[in-house]
């Protein structure tokens, strides 16, 4: 896939910096769902996996950027970047969330093996959908069904929307908020 070349602003979400590909970049994308993209802001190599933004008639994606990038790359929420990305088959491995790498780490044999099996992409997945709560009484049952699911051999989570923002501080009914009056974007 050829390089996609864009400038966008960083936008404040809640307590969260991200930044909104353009729909014409988002466009070039190989999926409506999460994308693992490697690329430069600002010159600053990084490698992500993209989030689709909800709004399915833009086909949009967008992507954290956290302090450590904003650092690298000199910038912070309400500059203008410039990025460079292309796709990838690589998918780098998730952050995986302590109460889930717990669950992980007492499940049985059988459970580790096959999560040491999937595919980042299928990690990232069921990372995604673990996360994608804000209650924390269904985030624990999450966590249980995902152990449970692989103990009966499921590589995937199902049943949720992938072309859906599932981030819960970020989306409003499976959409990525806009930024409201006063915050940068």
């Amino acid at each position: 896939m050829a390089k996609i070349r864009f400038e966008t602003k960083l936008l404040t979400i809640g307590s969260r910096t991200v930044l909104r590909l353009p729909q014409s970049a988002s466009e070039k994308l190989p999926s409506r769902g999460q994308v693992a993209v490697k690329g430069k802001i600002n010159n600053h190599e990084f490698e992500t996996v993209l989030e689709p933004d909800g709004y399915r008639e833009q086909a949009g994606h967008w992507m954290p950027v956290g302090k450590a990038l904003q650092k690298a790359a000199g910038i912070v929420a309400g500059d203008s970047a410039t990025l460079e990305i292309e796709s990838t088959k690589e998918w780098p491995e998730p952050e995986i969330p302590e109460d889930f790498r717990a669950a992980l780490a007492r499940a049985p044999e059988k459970v580790q093996a096959l999560w040491n099996a999937t595919t980042p992409m299928a990690r990232w997945a069921w990372i995604r959908w673990v996360n994608a709560t804000r209650d924390p009484n269904t985030r624990k049952r999450r966590v249980e069904v995902s152990i449970s699911k692989m103990k009966s051999g499921k590589r995937r989570p199902c049943c949720f929307d992938l072309s859906a923002c599932t981030d819960p501080e970020l989306s409003k009914n499976g959409r990525l908020i806009e930024p409201t009056k006063g915050v940068a974007d």
